[in-house]
């Protein structure tokens, strides 16, 4: 049997199945699991499905038993299948020859229109960006929770026709059928196999759910019209952040892949289905909006980095978001260095809601609120000094469940402070409402993202405001508060800066490869929704929203996504490492006042690349970035060869014949539009190959700001093109000035030609030989 620890391998479980439910029942427990057998040997999909029935049969004791407990044929991108099995029966097939391995599966999560105006992405393109054409020619796929196909956001007025190249279906279901795709929705499929074998089959008689490309949830809605929807005029959430909401790239054409479900979460089976068809119908990016928190899976077990893996391969730019778990470091998902993986940053856009004290002084907190209770004075109280008897004063003064003592609280405001466990309002508010209070103002630490409340007026105040507003309380008799309206406010809030939620780097399991890659607008951000998604009762009245501001890496993905399918328009034979590098090496690492990027966070600091990678996209300045860092499958491989992975494994991935060498430095040496060194101790010098995609004749020279604590030397120090060198490699030598145990520091290497400036990223960390030696 082949290592685990080999990239062909993986296996997928998910959790016993009820006995009546499964095919091949005996008396054994049976599991779903995902059996993986590196590239095709066919290009024939039907005689790559038949040969995965040939090897099953010999197990199962059947075809016909065979085609009844697989699942999914994986048969396009790459060769496996997923499958019931007894554990029996599993430890059989992992030795039969061919078969790379096993690997558990794991149910995953989704990572939940100034934005565009923000980043300068016009309705009407000029200058340098004009040469996307709106995305124009470009297929971007979407994997997340399905479509509401009647948005506006999905008209098809001014899009070409579907394109000869296209080989996706329009998968008809519940609500959902050929009529509802169009030249702007192309392609529609659903999967539910692995999840229905999680968590048992999907009741969708009450409409919560549909088996269907048709979205409940609204995650995957948003998600598709931030990357490409068409323009929609006087949009709004519920009257905030009113004007023309668009995706980045309005003319590419949508594909769908539903893989997640409102009920919650996604299925790595049906994921790695979706990823085989993606690379089968002709996607040119893949838009990923999901991932799994720390610890990571290897890279042979995760399903997003080996389906992305293969996509790449195919030359399909596959972006990821970076996760929810900030501002922690370490948190990072979607590590794999093939996927452009997304942090999220603010907007300029604010929404500030003002409170009036009963003596007619005022202070300003953030909400997302029209309804009801504005303009009127109400009572308000501290939830400690409101505590339910039997709750501490800790949990009250956090409005924690359970905590306040309902006769005390009913009809009044509720004042409460954020703690550690408690970090958003989420609780407090639930709390408040099931006490009958009528809002609730809630301290917390500064951020910029707004948690929605539809159900009572729900303000966000930092600390100071809301010890201003405690002393207020303290020092009346009969302390009374009134709420106005939520307003929306544009260009009077600085950004962008690194959302506190966004998660950091650096990866927890390749340290060398610098993430996240990038960071895009994430906060508050308005797209289309589902109608049938958590409708609006406002005034007791239902009103579904077609549009919603949500917040979250998974926004930020799909902005990317917007920009690469501009860049794929504009550069179609740019590899997705070349678009990668592009735009990390033109990002920004300034806000719009030109300061040094902030991260939110405890406390806020300025930011670093484990924050935001390379920086803050800046399509403009990407569409032309002068030099890039390319890599293909072989580079991948041999990165893959570095981490330990086996070489058989690697060959029967690859249908080429591998052989793994060790090579102590590769994993530095990555061609990466940046350059990290977890260990550096004494000097170190690291290799990279520039390839020119500005003017022929081309001159470059270095410029170096060291990270502190090295030294920094780089030759040639000047590089020069012309039309028989279009590439050269340069070696950067890093000399430790420090003898004692170091922490992470920062730096920038520059090559700049008049017009063009590459910057790349140089992260170093100083360690002793014989640190621990001496613990």
């Amino acid at each position: 049997m082949a290592s685990l620890w080999s990239p062909g391998i993986f296996l997928v479980l998910v959790l016993a199945l009820p006995l009546k439910t499964l095919p091949l029942v005996t008396l054994a427990e049976t599991n779903v699991y995902i059996v993986y057998m590196g590239d095709k040997l066919h290009d024939e999909p039907e005689l790559v499905q038949e040969s995965h029935h040939e090897l099953l049969a010999d197990i199962v004791g059947s075809k016909d038993a065979a085609k009844e407990s697989i699942l999914y044929s994986y048969k396009h991108g790459f060769s496996g299948f997923a499958a019931v099995l007894t554990k029996s029966q599993e430890k059989l097939i992992a030795d039969f020859p061919g078969v790379a391995g096993v690997v558990r599966n794991r149910i995953i999560s989704s990572h939940t229109t100034r934005s565009w105006d923000f980043l300068q992405v016009k309705p009407q393109l000029a200058g340098r960006i004009s040469k996307g054409h709106s995305g124009a020619g470009s297929i971007i796929g979407v994997m997340d929770t399905g479509i509401w196909p009647e948005s506006k956001s999905f008209r098809d007025e001014g899009m070409a026709e579907v394109p000869s190249r296209w080989r996706g279906i329009c998968q008809e279901g519940e609500g959902f059928n050929r009529s509802h795709c169009n030249r702007k929705i192309i392609g529609a499929r659903w999967y539910v196999k692995g999840y229905e074998a999680e968590f048992g089959k999907l009741n969708t008689s009450d409409g919560d759910e549909f088996l269907s490309p048709r979205d409940a949830g609204g995650h995957g809605t948003h998600t598709s019209s931030t990357a490409t929807g068409g323009p929609v005029e006087s949009a709004s959430f519920m009257g905030l952040a009113q004007g023309l909401a668009r995706g980045g790239a309005p003319s590419a054409w949508l594909a769908v892949y539903k893989v997640c479900w409102a009920t919650g979460g996604c299925a790595e089976a049906d994921l790695l289905a979706a990823f085989d068809d993606a690379i089968f119908d002709g996607v040119d990016v893949l838009s990923v909006s999901l991932g799994s928190p720390p610890p990571l899976a290897t890279y042979v077990e995760d399903a997003v980095a080996i389906g992305s893996f293969y996509a790449v391969a195919k030359g399909i730019s596959v972006i990821c978001s970076a996760g929810n778990s900030g501002p922690y470091p370490q948190t990072i998902t979607n590590t794999a260095p093939w996927v452009l993986t997304v942090a999220a940053s603010t907007i300029d856009r604010a929404f500030p809601t003002i409170i009036t004290l009963g003596n007619n002084q005022t202070i300003v907190g953030q909400a997302l609120y029209t309804g009801k209770n504005v303009d009127t004075f109400h009572p308000i109280v501290y939830g400690e000094d409101i505590a339910a008897e039997g709750s501490d004063e800790d949990r009250a003064r956090s409005c924690d469940s359970g905590s306040l003592n309902a006769t005390s609280a009913r009809g009044k405001v509720i004042l409460c402070f954020g703690s550690r466990s408690q970090r958003s309002n989420i609780i407090a508010r639930r709390t408040v409402l099931d006490v009958k209070g009528v809002g609730l103002v809630f301290a917390q630490f500064p951020t910029k993202d707004v948690t929605l409340s539809l159900d009572i007026p729900c303000i966000q105040v930092d600390f100071a405001i809301g010890t201003y507003l405690l002393t207020y309380m303290e020092s009346s008799r009969n302390p009374v508060v009134k709420f106005s309206f939520t307003k929306t406010v544009i260009g009077k809030q600085i950004s962008p800066e690194v959302a506190f939620f966004s998660s950091r780097g650096p990866s927890s399991i390749s340290a060398t490869v610098l993430k996240p890659d990038i960071a895009a607008p994430g906060v508050n951000i308005l797209a289309s929704w589902s109608p049938a998604a958590s409708p609006a009762i406002i005034d007791n009245e239902v009103r579904p929203l077609d549009f919603k501001i949500e917040s979250g890496t998974s926004m930020s993905c799909p902005h990317i996504s917007g920009v690469v399918a501009l860049l794929k328009a504009a550069h179609p034979k740019w590899s997705p490492a070349a678009i990668k590098s592009a735009l990390i090496t033109t990002a920004s690492i300034e806000d719009e006042y030109g300061q040094k990027t902030v991260a939110e966070g405890a406390p806020y600091k300025q930011a670093d690349p484990f924050d935001y990678g390379g920086g803050h996209v800046d399509p403009d300045r990407a569409m032309y970035p002068g030099l890039v860092f390319d890599m293909g499958t072989s580079d991948y491989i041999r990165f893959l060869c570095a981490l330990g992975y086996n070489s058989s494994a690697i060959s029967l991935m690859t249908r080429t014949r591998t052989r793994c060498k060790k090579s102590a430095n590769f994993l530095v040496n990555l061609n990466l539009p940046s350059i990290t060194i977890p260990e550096l101790k004494q000097n170190l010098t690291v290799s990279r190959t520039v390839t020119n995609v500005g003017p022929v004749t081309s001159i470059y020279v270095a410029r170096v700001l060291a990270p502190a604590g090295t030294q920094v030397t780089v030759e040639p120090s000047v590089l020069s093109f012309d039309s028989t060198r279009k590439e050269i490699k340069f070696k950067v030598t890093f000399c430790s000035l420090l003898r004692i145990q170091g922490r992470y520091s920062f730096g920038n290497l520059f090559w700049e030609d008049g017009f063009h400036v590459v910057r790349i990223p140089l992260i170093v960390r100083t360690v002793i030989d014989d640190f621990y030696a001496e613990i």
